[in-house]
């Protein structure tokens, strides 16, 4: 029981080490983020964080899946609310269209900020971006693919190249709007997105 108790003291541990971090490692980055961001934010000791995790890296890839998997989650509790293709589809400009508005989307999209970061400096950080892309990726084609078979949506669409268009907007609009401090953009690139997923019809 003692070794139960145990190991589930350090599973809350590292999960609130990771909680902690995820939005600041979002924000200034792997390089920008510091042991002492990390001791500060979490108030534990160097000890304390490198006794749950080997280095920094590990911290870094563990708040970068948190980050996209509370995206996912939000995402996907959207898309609950519908049930056709287009209106599913319909849910990313709407939850990026008010990014501003939600904590983990405020610094800009974690797969954008951590792709541009780690596509020269840091394989296993970029590996996992990677990852996360292409998950993305096929499920945007996988409703598009839906849309299609049903009939909702034309026979004659590239359902890839629609998911791959989507998300550039997507991407392109968060990283202008943080740039420029400017909503008006991505209300003016949503409203785009919104168009590309209505003409699919």
């Amino acid at each position: 029981m003692k070794e139960i108790a145990k190991t589930n003291k350090a599973e809350k541990t590292r999960q609130f080490i990771v909680e902690t971090t995820a939005l600041i490692f979002n924000r200034k980055g792997y390089a920008g983020t510091s042991m002492s961001d990390i001791t500060e934010a979490t108030g534990l000791t160097k000890g304390s964080i490198y006794g749950n995790f080997q280095n920094k890296d590990e911290v870094a890839l563990a708040a970068f899946d948190y980050n996209v998997q509370q995206v996912d989650a939000i995402i996907r509790a959207e898309m609950a609310k519908w049930k056709t293709a287009k209106e599913r589809l319909l849910v990313y400009p709407k939850v990026y269209g008010e990014s501003m508005k939600l904590s983990i989307l405020d610094a800009g999209c974690p797969i954008l900020n951590t792709a541009t970061e780690s596509d020269d400096t840091h394989p296993e950080l970029r590996a996992r971006t990677i990852s996360a892309f292409t998950v993305w990726k096929n499920s945007i084609t996988r409703i598009v693919k839906k849309g299609m078979d049903e009939g909702e949506f034309r026979s004659d669409i590239d359902a890839e190249e629609v998911a791959i268009t989507m998300m550039a907007m997507i991407e392109g609009a968060v990283m202008m709007s943080k740039l420029t401090a400017k909503v008006s953009y991505l209300k003016i690139v949503m409203g785009s997105v919104k168009k590309l997923i209505n003409d699919l019809s």
